[in-house]
């Protein structure tokens, strides 16, 4: 495969970094430009393609790491983990500055819902033939949608789908996500099996890419996204989409999308000979998962230093709504998180430093 396509893929994934970084940090979640802010329950917003687009490179990347792996003991050790470490560190980054009590420490997250998500799909896609990884995403999309049936009535809202149920029982309410007002949390663990096929089309759409080249691969790509979103159309007929959920829906459409997206990313790089328009998103995607944990941190230290009445986020995040309206404001200290952390992985990358999660 050629090394501009990887191009497509790395900046795919470093626009993922950079769109994660800014719906992350707002000046204030009081004002927020409602593309930015994930859909309430039902419904879909610019935001809520941004972690779906993480797992799918991820998946991506699997294909090339994978790709002459051994189905053996020692492949699978170093699978668990890696898989392992990403869980452990969601939580401490939930627990972060560790003062807080371990009775009501959210124990699902981002991170972990990745770290899962690449433990399952790195085994899957080493145990089953390439040509049925579709068909497996498949299967985990139907699976789901027939154990969430087994709430009687209301399987799709918040308060009795199967997903929250099963949560409270095995992890207890307080270890969850409280933000919708109730114990619910959208990396929930019955949720985790559609979040894993969004990994398996990604591994599927590196793997068919690498079969092609970037004219086909591009008409490929916009030929499958189409087929996707129709298919995401059909489904939300009696699944809606919702990301909270993860629902079947959802994960149909947000793939189309990223393919549709991938396409046009390929035809930049490749078909136009445009790659370095797109250098800047291939330096963010060089360290993700590193730079993503670096901006967490970054933003929980500054909520805790104190100013005067208020600490030093919100300090200063008032400088600028003292000249802007409050959303401008909001939207461009959540910018400046953008290009702060694009410089640190610029560092990064012209040091050839590559951490590892």
């Amino acid at each position: 495969m050629p090394a501009n396509r990887f191009l497509a893929l790395d900046a795919l994934r470093g626009l993922a970094v950079a769109l994660m970084i800014l719906v992350n940090t707002p000046g204030s979640w009081q004002h927020v430009y409602s593309p930015l802010l994930h859909a309430s329950w039902d419904g879909f917003t610019f935001a809520d393609i941004v972690f779906p687009a993480f797992l799918f490179v991820v998946g991506a990347a699997m294909f090339y790491a994978l790709r002459r792996a051994q189905a053996d003991a020692a492949t699978f050790l170093r699978i668990a983990k890696r898989s392992a470490l990403l869980v452990l560190i969601g939580i401490l980054l939930n627990w972060f500055p560790f003062s807080g009590s371990l009775a009501e420490l959210r124990l699902p997250g981002v991170l972990q819902r990745i770290g899962l998500c690449y433990g399952i799909a790195a085994v899957l896609v080493l145990l089953v033939k390439r040509p049925h990884l579709p068909w497996l995403a498949a299967i985990l999309l139907v699976l789901y949608w027939l154990l969430l049936q087994g709430t009687a009535q209301q399987p799709y809202s918040l308060e009795h789908n199967l997903v929250r149920q099963l949560d409270i029982a095995l992890l207890g309410a307080k270890h969850l996500y409280q933000g919708f007002g109730i114990a619910f949390d959208p990396e929930g663990l019955l949720s985790t099996l559609p979040a894993v096929a969004s990994v398996l089309l990604g591994y599927y759409a590196a793997q068919q890419l690498s079969e092609r080249t970037a004219t086909a691969g591009a008409s490929w790509l916009l030929g499958a996204g189409l087929v996707l979103l129709l298919a995401a159309w059909l489904c939300s007929q009696i699944w809606p989409v919702n990301k909270a959920l993860w629902s079947g829906s959802y994960v149909l459409l947000t793939a189309g999308l990223l393919f549709w997206l991938l396409a046009g990313l390929l035809w930049l790089s490749d078909i136009k000979g445009r790659p370095l328009l797109l250098q800047p998103l291939v330096t963010y995607g060089t360290n993700p998962l590193f730079i993503y944990v670096l901006s967490w941190l970054w933003a929980v230290t500054l909520g805790l230093i104190p100013v005067g009445d208020t600490n030093l986020y919100q300090a200063l995040f008032s400088l600028l709504a003292q000249f802007l309206p409050a959303k401008l404001a909001s939207l461009l200290f959540a910018l400046a998180h953008v290009v702060w952390f694009w410089w640190l992985s610029r560092l990064l990358y012209r040091r050839n430093i590559i951490i590892r999660l």
